[in-house]
């Protein structure tokens, strides 16, 4: 199954499909949940329009947390310092593709984070950056692989989808 909804010109959309990762590369990446109070730092992406944490690829040579930090502060201008883990995701059964063609499946880690310089503003990845309450978030259309995570980032929890470990990857005979 294909997203072909059209958000924005050169939109990322996703394709669907069990195991449909198989066919695609892999990507790592790292974010960061930012929260002021009950409050969370989201970013609205200027290739699709959907909502997201603040994060992006990590560089070769650097660290996830540190990716995670630096991609906060390009996206928004706001610095960031990493304090703990919130989880890894990644879903072989979901494939982003990039306006370049670029097909990847994402394995994402989420890092908590606290604010200390600058102000949440826009890029030329970010067109809105909103500190959101659950109640709030739950109105906007996150993306896909943040949206599990959600529940887990207000509850101060770690995050782990147990239907990942329902589902063996190889036939063990």
């Amino acid at each position: 199954m294909v997203d072909e909804t059209p958000r924005v010109p050169g939109y990322t959309r996703h394709e669907y499909g069990e195991r449909i990762g198989a066919t695609a590369r892999l990507r790592v990446g790292a974010a960061a949940a930012v929260l002021d109070g009950g409050r969370l730092l989201l970013t609205r992406r200027t290739d699709n329009g959907e909502w997201c944490l603040p994060g992006g690829a990590i560089e070769p040579g650097e660290r996830p947390a540190e990716a995670a930090e630096r991609e906060t502060f390009e996206e928004t201008g706001l610095e960031v310092r990493v304090t703990g883990l919130v989880g890894v995701y990644s879903n072989p059964d979901v494939v982003v593709v990039y306006p370049d063609g670029n097909r990847v499946q994402i394995v994402g880690m989420v890092f908590r984070a606290e604010a200390v310089g600058g102000t949440a503003g826009t890029s030329a990845e970010v067109s809105e950056s909103r500190w959101c309450t659950s109640a709030e978030a739950a109105e906007l259309t996150v993306i896909a692989g943040h949206r599990p995570l959600l529940p887990a980032v207000y509850a101060g929890e770690l995050y782990f989808d147990p239907s990942a470990a329902e589902q063996p990857a190889h036939d063990q005979r």
